[in-house]
């Protein structure tokens, strides 16, 4: 047990540019009890230092919905779950220009276009690229989920516009096959490489209360350091009827935050945004995400869910004091 002047110094030696060994990372995964209080004042502290008081924020669009070929056991899209979520092909360019302008229009940080499948086919690439190309914004940046693509169609996002290639890993690579089989571990980071390869800033993350151990949890965040994220999104799951995972016993609010201060010092200086699952998993503790390390959140509606309101947001962001562009 760390007294408080060492949970102090800890984050301080943090601040000074030191990086967690392996073993200090894995260390923390036993924390429990009052001393997690004191790792999330911790996280707070680098939060603060390197994040400042700023929250980013980003929204998206589901841009095709439903009958994923992968295997995903969380996923209300995937093919092999019995969900009464969306389903539809790609939307026409004036739907992804409507919501464009109106993430512009509010100020937020970043809008993305996601889409269900193993990976959009290169004409439909092509599509979201031409329309991002000629869309203008005066705030916003791009931002493409678009699956494991070739390094050939992530040049043709980048050319176009899109400055960030969000690719989640899930979870750890120790627990991913009994997550999927469709892929590997090895494809999602292959993509995330490429996309760095051709110019492009990553947003890299997964999803939490899956089945994960505390020491996964690390084994992810350390995996994540060595690809150099540039922003974490870190899901809680929403247990959805007819997916593999429908009973599975929700997350608690203390394990939320746990995760979010593991992944805060052991990512210093990422934006690690709390995306979906938020509300659902903290209830009423949801604004505390900050003191525990995270400095973003994913506004608006979620793939299959509905999410809070940027009204909503930018009136919390309000009351905590925080800086940020979301426009009333």
């Amino acid at each position: 047990m760390r007294s408080r002047k060492d949970w102090f110094r800890f984050a301080e030696s943090i601040m000074e540019g030191r990086s967690l060994s392996e073993s200090e990372a894995y260390e923390l995964a036993a924390v429990s009890g009052s001393d997690l209080s004191e790792m999330m004042a911790a996280a707070n502290a680098v939060r603060k230092f390197f994040r400042k008081d700023r929250v980013h924020t980003c929204t998206i669009l589901n841009a095709k919905s439903g009958k994923c070929s992968e295997n995903c056991r969380f996923c209300a899209q995937s093919h092999v779950a019995k969900t009464d979520s969306p389903v539809y092909g790609l939307v026409g360019e004036e739907v992804i220009y409507e919501h464009a302008f109106q993430a512009d229009a509010a100020g937020v940080d970043r809008f993305a276009v996601v889409t269900s499948g193993r990976a959009l086919p290169m004409a439909e690439v092509k599509k979201i690229a031409e329309t991002f190309a000629s869309q203008k914004s005066h705030h916003t940046c791009f931002c493409a989920s678009l699956g494991i693509l070739s390094k050939e169609a992530l040049k043709i996002l980048f050319d176009a516009g899109v400055t960030r290639y969000h690719h989640n890993l899930e979870t750890a690579r120790s627990l991913f096959p009994e997550i999927c089989t469709t892929h590997t571990y090895d494809e999602r980071i292959q993509t995330v490489k490429d996309a760095k390869d051709v110019g492009m800033s990553v947003c890299v993350g997964g999803i939490f209360g899956i089945g994960e151990t505390d020491e996964q949890v690390v084994e992810m965040a350390l995996e994540i350091r060595s690809l150099e994220a540039d922003a974490i999104p870190v899901n809680f799951l929403l247990p959805v009827p007819g997916t593999a995972m429908e009973n599975q016993k929700r997350i608690s609010p203390e394990r939320c935050f746990k995760v979010l201060s593991l992944f805060r010092l052991i990512n210093p200086k990422a934006e690690i945004l709390v995306c979906g699952g938020r509300e659902s998993a903290l209830g009423e503790l949801h604004p505390l995400i900050f003191s525990a390390g995270a400095s973003g959140i994913m506004t608006g509606n979620y793939l299959t869910r509905t999410g809070r309101t940027l009204s909503a947001d930018r009136k919390m962001l309000n009351d905590l004091g925080f800086s940020h562009s979301l426009n009333a």
